[in-house]
């Protein structure tokens, strides 16, 4: 981003460079190691934390950084930093600690896990950014709420989907035009994939297979359209989106035409969605309007269609390569790329991907059992809907059909999870009534 890399320049010539700590070493934890440590001045990556401490030294490595030592307390890491060396460990939370890092980034998928780094984090003053959409979209409201108190700076990655299209919608702001739409390019949509349907193209890209289902299955974008529109105010149309498809290879510029136009002009909050098949691919796109006759009259000279919707799109998103630049944002100007403007606007919830039986344990995202739908959240908390995001590891009171949607009432929670206390914080800072059996638990063990 321009600016940003001025400012890490003069970071770098000035001998300031910003420390960073990061959680998570899989695929996309490995591209951040490799973008900061090897093209990115003014910043270094201090340490690396993974529950495998292999995998972290692995990152290091794969990224040139050879040597890195491995510590199990605070005042060990913070004399690595002292010195330069980088440092690995399987305890994530000796990074929310340390006193020698600035900013944590956050890329491991996981909601309870992230839940303990990020609030960690925020406790000892460090600004954060997401690469876990799954996290922001089942506790961020809750999360930015500690952050602003904090006084550091809360965000999700650029690069991301979601960040992509937080960008292209302050732009599209900036030109006085009003977004009604905030769409995602998509290849493929089939919810009942599974990580062994999608085994051999995890294997091609070096990529974890349950991550890829979360793509597949629509998990990964009702999170990533979900905190789209809890950043923009914005909702969905209905349960899942409308996500139309079209031909392979139909441009992205027709998006008016694949949409209720009655919806989208009707002045309202606008939609978050999603469309299958269209080029370019995987970017994302904004259908937005403007008021003024004489600019209307410009952005048709300037091929942006006849409106009254006018289509905006970045053919591309690039992930690790861009967090960097969430990092400097943070630090350097105190500026979010994109994070929760108040109380949740929608939900992830969850749906049955295969008959489920009195007794099941739930699944992790992305895996056998359930799969994510966007929904709007006063009516996802009117019935009662169990997000996905706290379903990991609750037991289900009774048979679930497949593709029925699950409630609270439906399962019986994990005790004394983190992601559950800060589920009921969020709906008393924001005044939405807890669900009744969020209160009851039950003691599960993993086999």
């Amino acid at each position: 981003m321009i600016l940003v890399d001025t400012a890490l320049k003069a970071r770098q010539a000035a001998g300031r460079p910003i420390r960073v700590g990061m959680v998570g070493a899989g695929f996309m934890g490995r591209g951040v190691a490799l973008q900061i440590c090897r093209y990115v001045p003014g910043m270094v990556l201090a340490a690396i934390a993974n529950r495998t401490v292999a995998q972290a030294r692995r990152a290091y490595s794969e990224a040139g950084e050879l040597g890195a030592r491995e510590v199990s307390s605070v005042a060990a890491l913070e004399r690595c930093i002292e010195l330069g060396q980088p440092a690995i460990t399987d305890d994530a939370l000796l990074l929310s600690r340390a006193g020698g890092i600035d900013v944590i980034i956050e890329v491991t998928g996981a909601v309870e896990h992230g839940a303990h780094v990020v609030l960690e984090a925020i406790r000892h003053g460090k600004h954060v950014v997401l690469l876990n959409a799954e996290l922001d979209g089942t506790v961020g409201a809750i999360l930015k709420v500690h952050a602003d108190r904090a006084g550091v700076v809360y965000t999700v990655s650029d690069g991301d989907q979601p960040g992509v299209t937080l960008n292209l919608a302050r732009f599209v702001l900036g030109l006085g035009v009003k977004p009604v739409l905030c769409g995602n390019i998509k290849g493929l949509h089939d919810p009942y994939r599974n990580p062994t349907t999608q085994e051999g193209f995890a294997r091609q890209w070096g990529q974890n297979p349950s991550m890829v289902t979360s793509f597949a299955d629509g998990s990964k974008i009702s999170f990533e359209q979900a905190v789209i529109a809890n950043a923009l105010g914005m909702e969905v149309a209905q349960r899942g989106m409308l996500g139309p498809t079209v031909a392979p290879g139909t441009p992205i510029s027709k998006a008016a035409e694949w949409y209720p136009q009655e919806l989208l002009l009707s002045g309202g909050p606008g939609i978050v969605d999603y469309v299958v098949g269209a080029e370019p691919g995987p970017g994302v796109f904004i259908l937005g309007t403007h008021d003024d006759p004489a600019q209307q009259h410009y952005l048709k000279l300037y091929k942006l269609g006849p409106g009254p919707l006018y289509c905006f799109y970045t053919p591309y998103h690039l992930c690790h390569f861009e967090t960097p630049t969430s990092v400097a944002r943070a630090v350097l100007f105190h500026d979010a790329c994109l994070a929760p403007a108040g109380a949740p606007r929608v939900e992830v919830v969850t749906a049955a991907k295969i008959g489920l039986h009195a007794g099941d344990v739930l699944d992790g995202i992305g895996h056998y059992m359930t799969y994510g739908l966007a929904e709007n959240f006063p009516l996802a908390r009117q019935q009662n809907l169990l997000p996905i995001g706290v379903a990991e590891g609750c037991v289900l009171r009774h048979d679930v059909p497949k593709d029925q949607v699950l409630t609270y009432d439906d399962v019986l929670l994990p005790e004394g999870r983190l992601v559950d206390k800060l589920r009921r914080e969020q709906d008393a800072y924001f005044g939405t009534p807890a669900p009744a059996q969020q209160r009851q638990s039950v003691a599960v063990h993993s086999a």
